[in-house]
């Protein structure tokens, strides 16, 4: 009887890892969104991503780091940290309407 309930026991592990590490992709409720920038802050928003990726450069000379993110409705939004949003937004002047 032992080597059955051990078959047994491993062919339920097996089926539960399969469930658990499926490649399904399942929306977690407590993770970030899709729409979630996480810690970064969007300083500016863009027509064209050429002019965010302008943006950047001049974010970049000032020792900002920065990213660009093109969001679903168009344009491009240049997102940078916290610590730095200000000092980006007024460098935004420029080239974009801050958000």
């Amino acid at each position: 009887m032992g080597p059955v309930i051990a078959v047994v026991a491993v062919l339920v592990i097996i089926g539960f890892m399969r469930w658990a590490f499926s490649q399904q992709t399942r929306r977690d409720p407590f993770g970030p969104r899709p729409e979630s920038t996480g810690l970064l802050q969007a300083v500016a928003e863009l027509p064209r991503r050429e002019q965010a990726v302008a943006f950047r450069a001049v974010l970049s000379d000032a020792g900002i780091r920065s990213t660009v993110r093109e969001p679903t409705h168009g344009g491009a939004e240049v997102l940078v940290f916290p610590a730095d949003a200000d000092k980006a937004r007024s460098l935004a002047g420029p080239f974009a309407t801050p958000t």
